[in-house]
């Protein structure tokens, strides 16, 4: 019997409580989940990829062990084409997560490229739960640069982290 294996890609730069609730769903989805945070130099994060690896793993041991996500879950980083990375791990879907109308076109077209470069990789789209559908990392970072509390937007873990790099920055 095969294993559906389900990719939950991301910068994650920080980790959200947004891309928690993505988690928790996505991975009933499949038989297992793996989420893959993209090293994405480009985007120029403010997080390592480890850093990144390290606050998405401890937050998705959480869920596992409170019983939130029933499927094994692993967290890798990537730094190759997306689909190239789920062909690597034997995935045949990518969720993405939606806040609003504005990333469904960009989604949109992320998803028929990786469909054109990877025929069996199928995308499936989540829409953000209603009381974190306005909620970015690019706020989240934005806010903590200036001493602002987004422990309602984030782990603890995280806020930890970010308080330390704001530390690090001063």
């Amino acid at each position: 019997m095969s294993r559906h294996i389900v990719i939950y890609p991301g910068t994650f730069d920080p980790l959200t409580f947004g891309h928690l609730d993505i988690i928790q769903r996505a991975s009933r989805l499949g038989d297992e989940l793996i989420v893959a945070v993209a090293a994405n130099a480009g985007k120029g994060p403010l997080l390592t990829v480890e850093e990144r690896t390290d606050l998405v793993t401890t937050e998705c041991r959480r869920l596992s062990d409170d019983g939130t996500v029933k499927v094994p879950v692993r967290v890798l980083n990537f730094s190759n084409l997306l689909t190239d990375f789920a062909r690597e791990q034997g995935a045949s879907v990518v969720v993405r997560g939606l806040r609003a109308v504005s990333d469904f076109e960009i989604e949109f077209q992320m998803a028929s490229i990786n469909k054109r470069l990877h025929g069996d990789l199928e995308t499936v789209f989540l829409m953000a739960a209603e009381h974190q559908h306005f909620v970015a990392s690019r706020f989240v970072k934005e806010v903590s640069r200036y001493g602002g509390d987004i422990s309602s937007f984030v782990p603890a873990s995280v806020v930890r982290k970010m308080k330390q790099i704001g530390a690090a920055h001063d």
